[in-house]
């Protein structure tokens, strides 16, 4: 089982683009299993049918000790695993905490050995990468990181304040940084700022995804593109970086 962190700000495509990735893996023949770790909570809405899941916080509030398995991983597209780790009412409490207390809880049910995934993928918000939002860097959850970020100023300050966590949980054989997922927003020389600023951070872009409204399309029927448009250019680039991914981690599957 490899499992991998994608972080991004928030914003930037980081859940379209991580949904996009789970059904072409899965397309690929892969068991995935997708983690929303966002209070938002809408991280694999476009797996089901554009409809959100009830998160595993609210489920062990409501049902405590009683909460089940199959009531925290609901089923997706193509069989995919789909579970949202959710967050405290804004304003109260702290989100990071949320994600722990959901990690523990499908620790504690056995979920990866129940349903056996052959790539597990944490969503992680990458705007603060601090608590429960570290977890996956920090709990030797992940065993590699994926960021996505855009050319834009905000972006890149956030992939390289994950970049700089990263590197400051290496010594102790954590999650290492496989590379940046380019989600382009059209400004002006972006490739080449998106690519100096990997450099930076001693790695690379491992695919650029161009700005397209099929992506837009696909989720006004609450689908990804991979689902709604297989045929399509978009679906083609999301099964391009399916295959990257797959370079980075294959010798581990």
């Amino acid at each position: 089982m490899i499992k991998i962190a994608i972080y991004g700000k928030g914003g930037i495509g980081k859940s379209t683009t991580t949904s996009n990735l789970t059904a072409a893996l899965i397309d690929r023949g892969y068991k995935v299993m997708q983690i929303g770790c966002d209070p938002k909570a809408d991280s694999t809405k476009n797996l089901l049918e554009g409809k959100k899941i009830k998160t595993v916080l609210d489920t062990i509030k409501e049902k405590g000790e009683r909460a089940q398995l199959d009531e925290l991983v609901v089923e997706g597209f193509n069989g995919a695993l789909c579970v949202e780790a959710g967050g405290p009412t804004p304003g109260i409490g702290c989100a990071g905490r949320g994600i722990i207390t959901a990690f523990e809880r499908l620790e504690k049910l056995k979920a990866y050995e129940v349903y056996q995934p052959d790539i597990v993928i944490y969503d992680v918000l990458g705007d603060v990468v601090c608590g429960g939002f570290a977890m996956p860097l920090r709990g030797g959850y992940a065993d590699y990181v994926l960021i996505v970020s855009s050319g834009e100023m905000m972006a890149l300050y956030a992939a390289d304040n994950i970049s700089t966590a990263i590197k400051n949980f290496s010594n102790r054989g954590y999650a290492k940084l496989a590379g940046i997922i380019l989600n382009a927003r059209n400004v002006e020389n972006e490739d080449e700022i998106v690519n100096k600023a990997a450099s930076e951070m001693n790695t690379s872009v491992i695919k650029k995804i161009p700005r397209d409204g099929t992506v837009q399309k696909a989720e006004v029927q609450g689908k990804t593109v991979i689902q709604a448009f297989p045929d399509s250019e978009m679906a083609a680039h999301y099964q391009d970086l399916a295959r990257e991914v797959l370079e980075v981690v294959n010798h581990e599957l």
